[in-house]
C-alpha cells in the first residue's frame, strides 16, 4: 500500500511524494492526487520518488495522465530522485525519455 504526501513549495511547485509500492491498487488514487493538485491551480508538479519502492504499468499510466493534465493546464510534471528499482522500470519502458529523472525536487524545474 502507498500513501501520498502533498505539499506546495514557496515558488508554487506542487510536490507529491508517494511512499511504498505504486501498483494498480494505488494508481487510481495517485492519479487523482496529481489531477486534484493541477485542478486547484498548481500546474507545475514534481513527483518525488525517493520513498517509492516499486511501481508497475498502472503507476506509469497514472504518471502519464498527470503529465497530460499538467500540460493541458499550461504546466508540466517532473519526476525526481527515483530509487534504483523505480529507475530500472523507467529505463526498461523508455519512460525515462518522456519523464527525465531529476536529481532533486528543488532543481526539477531548473533548465
Amino acid at each position: 500500500m502507498s500513501e501520498f504526501d502533498v505539499r506546495t513549495t514557496d515558488d508554487g511547485v506542487g510536490v507529491v511524494t508517494p511512499r511504498g509500492r505504486l501498483t494498480m491498487v494505488t494508481a487510481r488514487r495517485f492519479r487523482e492526487v496529481i489531477t486534484e493538485l493541477v485542478a486547484a491551480g498548481t500546474t507545475r508538479v514534481v513527483v518525488d520518488l525517493a520513498e517509492t519502492t516499486f511501481l508497475d504499468s498502472s503507476a506509469l499510466g497514472a504518471l502519464v495522465g498527470g503529465l497530460k493534465a499538467a500540460r493541458l493546464a499550461g504546466g508540466d510534471l517532473r519526476i525526481a530522485r527515483p530509487t534504483p528499482a523505480v529507475l530500472s522500470v523507467f529505463e526498461l519502458t523508455n519512460m525515462d525519455r518522456v519523464l527525465r529523472p531529476r536529481d532533486s525536487v528543488e532543481g526539477a524545474f531548473d533548465v
